[in-house]
């Protein structure tokens, strides 16, 4: 494998989790000068991982492209379950939920902010708005009805979720789902949700609900597990993106039938 700086390997892992880049867009997603962005590409393009489109300014991995961004992405899963000491994905060994303490309400604003941005491009605007729901939660919130989990996966934060009241009586909302890319396969995401699922339904909710967007795949799989049914579609332009949301619904007292 050719690539041997940071600046390459940043650049084969955003256009690794893009499926529509120009050269503008990387430079304001990876806070690079111009000239960086243009060294750098020319040098990936010259080792035949990234070629440019023809009659416009795109750029896009080469199947080598890709076969090397899959391996770095291996090599990163690697070095972080040797520093963790935790085996290769497989389960839900080493899998522990608990409620917050000092400093992992921070962590939660902390992580969406940067893993949206890594993998889908959303701005800051994301970031205020899970500012603004944690700050919700810290100030204000029935702890009889109102919950937060922070997953860990070998004794690191690797995980989270919220359930909070909804302004529908009756109705709780599950908001702000993450796990972390290196912390993915262990079950982490059903774990969480079916946490909500069971603790809204224990305490009397009759509906649980949450909003997402079409992008984010591997979580609608999730809900669509637990029962959740899609209930309406908008497109919107939210973070810097064109979107489509959704509205997800599930009936607590039907599902726990």
């Amino acid at each position: 494998m050719t690539v041997q700086t940071i600046a390459e390997c940043r650049l084969l892992y955003e256009l690794a989790h893009t499926t529509d880049s120009d050269e503008a867009g990387l430079r304001t997603r990876l806070g690079l000068d111009a000239a960086h962005v243009s060294r750098t590409l020319d040098s990936l393009v010259a080792a035949g991982l990234v070629e440019r489109v023809p009659a416009g300014t795109r750029v896009a991995l080469t199947a080598r492209g890709r076969a090397a961004a899959g391996l770095l992405a291996e090599r990163a899963r690697e070095t972080l379950r040797t520093f963790l000491g935790s085996p290769a994905p497989q389960g839900s060994a080493g899998v522990a939920l608990r409620e917050p303490r000092p400093g992992d309400l921070g962590w939660i604003v902390q992580r969406n902010a940067a893993l949206y941005a890594a993998e889908y491009g959303w701005n800051a605007d994301y970031e205020g708005l899970v500012a603004r729901i944690v700050a919700d939660f810290a100030e204000d919130h029935d702890p009889h009805l109102e919950r937060v989990w922070i997953a860990e996966l070998a004794g690191r934060p690797a995980g989270c979720v919220m359930c909070v009241r909804d302004d529908a009586p009756g109705t709780a909302r599950l908001r702000l789902l993450l796990v972390e890319p290196e912390a993915r396969g262990h079950g982490l995401g059903d774990r969480l949700v079916g946490a909500v699922v069971d603790f809204a339904r224990g305490v009397g909710y009759r509906d649980l609900v949450l909003w997402t967007n079409d992008v984010l795949g591997a979580a609608r799989r999730i809900y669509q597990r637990h029962g959740f049914v899609l209930t309406a579609e908008k497109p919107h332009r939210s973070f810097g993106k064109d979107l489509i949301g959704q509205d997800w619904r599930l009936d607590l007292h039907r599902s726990g039938e």
